[in-house]
């Protein structure tokens, strides 16, 4: 008989019963760093930009000597100098003058505003028009406004971004501090199965959860051990289960999930350590096994690759996110539903959806099939949940569709 928990009961648990691998720091070259997991907080050490500077082709001036200037009236500013880029700007800005500065350059002392060049006119004799006033501030970026020392930067946990890669540059780090990848153990049980290159003979079927699987962890972040396909003999399943704890920092079992004679994964899985849940309240992935051995987790998916494919989404990733101490954030769209939809009560229901735009309005268009089919996942663009206390959803209703990870 299984011992169901809620989904919300099985995201608790993982926070309570798994804590983030300690020791797992490496430091990456800046460029290899992408994707990767911060391990620390990362604070500047320096200004950036270490001196003011234009954000435009102008001339540096003090706002207060281009007040009340116009076309008809322009301020008339005594040019004293131009900065080159790439050169310091150390000298001081005197009253009723002006400065010429590149976009990117530095900035006199005394001057706080750029006037963009479109804005003036030089009269050839040293002197220039201002025919548009300015404020303080204005088309300019002073020292420190980007970062200053101690400030912090980027926080632990963070998946690295192509504008996070910026900002270390930015601030001199070219040795990044990451987390070490996870390796994630994964075998694919089952006297039906044979490997995607093979034709499947009489009563059999390729193997689908292994490629998928991979794929989605290896997305993730994850370094995936592939265990290949174990026949429904039990001892070397144990066995292959053993030497990938061995390998590995966490072991999940595609198949054998279920109630039946030959279904050892439970048994295995309480053999090595303890066996923490056997069945979520969900639809589908009803069949789930949680365990660990140690710190290191064993998950047993069921073998229909829809089922696979979500409890692996909704649960595992966010359990490998826990080991990593990384950030976890989901992205979704709103959404109205095309048709109506039933739902089994009891169990929360997740429905793969292809989106459709009307007029302006996201429309999810419910893609119906069973959870052995993999061409349910094969196009959809996200999924939905209807709670396991509402019967069904009517034409039109909104819905949070989640996109991505």
């Amino acid at each position: 008989m299984l011992s169901v928990k809620t989904p919300e009961e099985v995201l608790a648990m993982i926070e309570t019963e798994f804590s983030p691998l300690s020791d797992r720091t490496e430091l990456l070259p800046l460029t290899a760093a992408i994707g990767r997991v911060l391990a620390e907080d990362i604070a500047a050490e320096e200004y950036v930009p270490d001196f003011d500077r234009s954000t435009v082709d102008g001339y540096a001036v003090r706002a207060r000597d281009t007040f009340g200037c116009s076309d008809a009236i322009p301020a008339i500013l005594r040019q004293t100098g131009e900065v080159l880029m790439g050169e310091g700007a150390d000298f001081e800005l005197e009253s009723d003058c002006c400065c010429a500065v590149p976009t990117g350059g530095a900035v006199p002392r005394n001057a706080d505003s750029v006037v963009m060049v479109e804005y003036t006119e030089d009269y050839g004799d040293g002197s220039i028009g201002i025919a548009k006033p300015t404020a303080p501030g204005q088309n300019m970026i002073f020292k420190g406004d980007d970062v200053y020392p101690g400030k912090s930067v980027l926080k632990k946990g963070r998946v690295l971004s192509s504008q996070d890669i910026g900002a270390l540059a930015a601030i001199g780090r070219v040795q990044v501090p990451v987390v070490r990848k996870l390796r994630v153990g994964l075998i694919s049980t089952g006297d039906e199965l044979v490997p995607p290159e093979e034709k499947p003979g009489p009563g059999q079927i390729r193997d689908v959860n292994g490629p998928m699987l991979t794929a989605l962890l290896s997305a993730f972040g994850a370094e995936v051990i592939n265990w290949g396909i174990v026949k429904d003999d039990e001892e070397k399943l144990r066995f292959t289960v053993e030497e990938a704890m061995k390998n590995c920092d966490a072991v999940l079992l595609s198949g054998g999930s279920s109630v039946g004679v030959k279904d050892a994964a439970c048994r295995i899985i309480q053999s090595l350590g303890e066996l923490l849940l056997h069945g979520i309240a969900i639809k589908p992935g009803k069949p789930t096994i949680m365990g660990r051995a140690g710190a290191k987790p064993l998950v047993g998916l069921p073998g229909h690759p829809v089922a696979a494919w979500f409890v692996t989404r909704l649960f595992v990733l966010p359990l490998l996110s826990r080991l990593m101490g990384r950030e976890t954030e989901s992205y979704t769209v709103t959404a109205r539903l095309t048709e109506s939809m039933s739902a089994n009560h009891g169990r929360a229901q997740y429905q793969c959806v292809r989106l459709e735009e009307r007029s302006g309005e996201l429309w999810a268009h419910p893609i119906r099939t069973k959870s052995g089919l993999i061409s349910t996942l094969a196009g959809a663009d996200g999924f939905f949940c209807i709670s396991r206390d509402c019967e069904g959803l009517p034409e039109g209703a909104k819905i949070q569709v989640t996109t991505g990870e």
